[in-house]
């Protein structure tokens, strides 16, 4: 028996409150430590001020003891007043005293007992917060990059983009394991959770309005849903994916991926390289980190270079992109560079004496 998907399972048709929780906004780290003693400060101020306010007011308060209020008295009556103790040795005489506790007081009051036992009303003011944040986000997000999947290659695809200089802000994290996500969320990034085959997750992710989604499921099946989900939300998206299995690339191509990646052949290949020659190996790598040594990196072509052939730059070209088709250096098309034209070349990111 098929199981009817209830419309109020729909991430897409739930009001931006009730994502909390669905999608996560990172925030920024703060150690327990700091968060008690802004909070003792915060008690602290609200003490001082009480204290201040009844000390220069003292003649408008009747002490039991009859000899007028002293600075201590000042003190020990905000104390036991913005702690709703309230002994009544100590209490306003005046009308000018009592409106002062009304407009004043009362509410040091209420803000002491926020900042010292508001952990509940805390947790509610996150949510809301988290609520409105969450709200903004889906109504700005434009031309990010979600990434389907923060296993092993989701996590070294988000690696290289972060490498490139993408912004933490840019990149949407998509996965149904919690930890994996908070892993993602300890770094900055946008997180939802939810199965990136379903239509209503990838649209709460933003796909339809993203440059490119990184598809990087750990099974070449789950790959294929989620690149026909995510080419059907969003046509003009840059799809890579990911296939285990040479067999299933052409199940990717065709359900809409623009670039396949075969990770067990491509690992395996390196494998075999490493027996033989391992500095071959150490040298891919090396191009395939961006944040060291030398990186393989595509950039726009400058006015003085049109014309010209590729093999005659100061840089290093591996090819030309050319309405969006890759020549190789030695192709016939790339032995002169037209106008439009990107570089894919190897760009030096440290110095050979840091690398």
């Amino acid at each position: 028996m098929i199981r009817r998907l209830n419309p109020a399972d729909r991430l897409t048709d739930r009001p931006d409150h009730s994502l909390v929780g669905v999608i996560r906004m990172p925030d920024a780290p703060e150690s327990p430590a700091r968060a008690i003693i802004k909070r003792v400060v915060g008690a602290t101020a609200a003490l001082f001020m009480a204290v201040v306010i009844v000390y220069l007011d003292r003649d408008g308060y009747r002490d039991v003891n009859g000899d007028g209020l002293s600075f201590l008295d000042a003190v020990y009556y905000a104390t036991v007043s913005l702690s709703t103790t309230g002994y009544g040795d100590i209490a306003p005489a005046s009308s000018s005293a009592r409106l002062v506790n009304v407009l004043v007081i009362t509410p040091l009051r209420v803000l002491f007992l926020i900042v010292l036992v508001g952990t509940t009303l805390e947790v509610l003011t996150e949510r809301s917060r988290q609520a409105f944040r969450i709200q903004k986000w889906r109504t700005k997000v434009r031309n990010h990059v979600v990434v389907v999947g923060y296993g092993t290659k989701g996590r070294s695809a988000v690696s290289a983009l972060l490498g490139d200089g993408v912004s933490p802000s840019h990149i949407v994290v998509v996965d149904t394991v919690q930890e994996s996500l908070d892993s993602a969320s300890s770094i900055g990034l946008v997180t939802v959770h939810g199965s990136g085959t379903r239509n209503d997750v990838l649209r709460v992710a933003g796909v339809p309005n993203a440059r490119a989604v990184v598809v990087a499921a750990n099974r070449d099946d789950t790959a294929v849903l989620v690149t026909l989900t995510a080419r059907e939300l969003a046509p003009k998206a840059q799809i890579v994916a990911s296939v285990r299995e040479r067999e299933n690339e052409h199940l990717l191509r065709q359900s809409g991926a623009d670039s396949v990646v075969v990770s067990s052949e491509t690992a395996g290949r390196l494998l075999g390289m490493a027996t033989a020659t391992p500095s071959v190996v150490d040298m891919v790598e090396d191009l395939l980190t961006p944040d060291a040594g030398l990186a393989i990196a595509e950039r726009d072509v400058e006015p003085s270079e049109i014309g010209g052939s590729p093999r005659h730059l100061p840089d290093i070209v591996l090819g030309v992109v050319r309405n969006g088709k890759l020549y190789r250096v030695d192709a016939s098309a790339a032995d002169a560079i037209e106008a439009g034209d990107r570089l894919l070349y190897i760009k030096k990111v440290t110095p050979p004496d840091e690398s």
